[in-house]
């Protein structure tokens, strides 16, 4: 009979992290996805000193977007040579890497698998820069008839996807202005806020030699609107948002920590998962009671927080996620970091490159670096859909205290916080308060303002500014007082959407 498991058998540890930028002078010769993702699970094993690819009984490819395959997951295989028992193609959502890794190492824990990979990566800004020359990609086959990944936007109320806010750049910005009049800001001290944030991203970005941009950026650069950084959607400028034109990938090999003291591994090799916790947003933004905070970010970090002792002070290094500002705006706050801390160990999503739901596995590589380098404990905070998934880690240089907690939800927590959300009003009339709001742009020109209001009974709806309401639109954008909480008229325009305006 064989032994019982031993401690040793059943602790995961990160070993192996492997990563790629491919910068190609001709988008013909770049690299697609899958040959992005195997070269990362190559340099992975390498990284280890240990030969685990053909020891793998668990593979997780995180979604990508910029090439269709069919079946990513048997030509991933074939390129590879790997034979994993388990092998997933993961949903859309920008914590996926964080709930992979944690998801792996509880496998690990329960004895179901003892050598497990992660690997994503995007190849967006050759098959941009290739459709832009009219060149044709000499990649695998376009498969245009497998299945595309869900849109987000397919989630959202009809009046929400009739005004525009069917991707995360329309809507985090209801977030920014809405937390900014919460915490009594000025537009413009928010603006600053947000400026001085991903200052701090771009030096790390500077430093990170996988990042894509590979610069220094000052406040007034980022936020200040020209040709070159135009306004996306109030009060985000083009260096505000996510980069998604690059050609990355990321992955990560976890074994036991018995297997990696077999092999001879050094421990200040290893990385140890102490633990995490996931929870979710309504899908629909106007399923929700509020957007100066949400629920579910908080029950997460709140639950990372009591890993670290309750003290934020007992990382020494965070990454938040930083689709948008207002999403580690937010985060800061509900950690209790000061409002100059840098928290990245990666450069961001604008500048280390946002290759969209895989960006956090790069931030994984990064926090595996750091603890290797004398860190001690890390935090991974990632963030999908829009404000809607929501998934913390704790990474430690040295073994947990306690079993890792198979537990991981704390959707209980998020939803006991939940308030009463507002009735929805499609038909609404009369006068209309702010709520929170948002202005579109085209590269050239304003598209249309978006306003959700609450009416004089409590209900919520949503509503349009015209492109030519020159006065409400100055009065949405106005630097120095915040539109939140101002009342105007609703009407109907002759599109059939409702209209508001500033009131006299």
């Amino acid at each position: 009979m064989a032994p019982p498991p031993t401690s040793a058998d059943r602790t995961p540890v990160i070993v192996g992290i492997g990563e790629i930028s491919d910068r190609p002078t001709d988008p013909t010769t770049g690299l697609e996805p899958l040959a992005l993702m195997a070269t990362a699970l190559r340099r992975a094993e390498r990284d280890a000193g240990m030969p685990l690819l053909a020891a793998l009984d668990s593979l997780d490819i995180i979604n990508f977007a910029s090439w269709r395959y069919r079946d990513p997951l048997a030509q991933l295989r074939a390129r590879t040579g790997i034979a994993p028992r388990r092998a997933v193609y993961g949903p859309v959502g920008g914590e996926t890497p964080v709930r992979f890794i944690h998801e792996a190492a509880l496998r690990i824990a329960r004895g179901e698998s003892e050598v497990a990979a992660i690997c994503g990566g995007e190849a967006q800004s050759s098959v941009t820069r290739a459709k832009r020359a009219g060149l044709a990609l000499p990649w695998t086959a376009l498969a245009d008839d497998a299945p595309a990944a869900p849109r987000s936007g397919s989630s959202q109320h009809p009046m929400a996807a009739a005004l525009g806010l069917t991707k995360p750049v329309a809507v985090y910005p209801l977030y920014d202005n809405a937390t900014a009049a919460h915490w009594g800001q000025t537009p413009r001290e928010a603006l600053a806020e947000s400026g001085a944030l991903w200052a701090r991203y771009a030096e790390v970005a500077a430093r990170n030699p996988q990042s894509w941009m590979k610069r220094s950026c000052d406040t007034r650069t980022i936020v200040t609107p020209t040709p070159d950084n135009r306004l996306i959607a109030w009060p985000y400028t083009k260096l505000m948002v996510a980069n998604p034109q690059v050609n990355q990938a990321a992955a990560l090999v976890l074994t036991t920590l018995a297997r990696a003291r077999a092999a001879g591994l050094a421990e200040e090799r290893m990385v140890h998962v102490w633990g995490g916790a996931t929870a979710d947003e309504p899908r629909d933004l106007l399923a929700r009671d509020q957007f100066v905070e949400s629920h579910a970010q908080n029950a997460v970090l709140d639950a990372a927080l009591t890993l670290a002792g309750g003290d934020a002070s007992a990382f020494d290094a965070i990454e938040l996620y930083s689709c948008f500002p207002c999403v580690p705006k937010m985060a800061r706050r509900r950690l209790g970091l000061d409002a100059g801390a840098t928290p990245t160990v990666t450069g961001g999503l604008t500048f280390f490159g946002a290759p969209l739901n895989a960006y956090m596995a790069h931030a994984v590589c990064a926090m595996v670096r750091h603890l290797r380098d004398g860190g001690r404990l890390g935090l991974l905070y990632g963030q999908g859909g829009y404000m809607t998934q929501h998934h913390a880690l704790v990474l430690a240089a040295r073994p947990p205290d306690a079993p890792l907690a198979q537990d991981v939800s704390v959707q209980h927590a998020a939803d006991a916080r939940r308030g009463a959300v507002p009735p929805i009003a499609p038909e609404a009339t009369g006068e209309g308060r702010v709520e929170t709001f948002t202005v579109l742009y085209d590269r050239t020109s304003v598209r249309h303002g978006v306003v959700v209001l609450r009416t004089a009974d409590g209900a919520r709806t949503l509503a349009k500014v015209a492109p030519d309401d020159a006065a409400t639109l100055a009065r949405l954008t106005d630097l120095e007082r915040s539109a939140v909480g101002v009342s105007g008229p609703i009407g109907r325009g002759d599109d059939g959407l409702l209209r508001w305006r500033i009131g006299a």
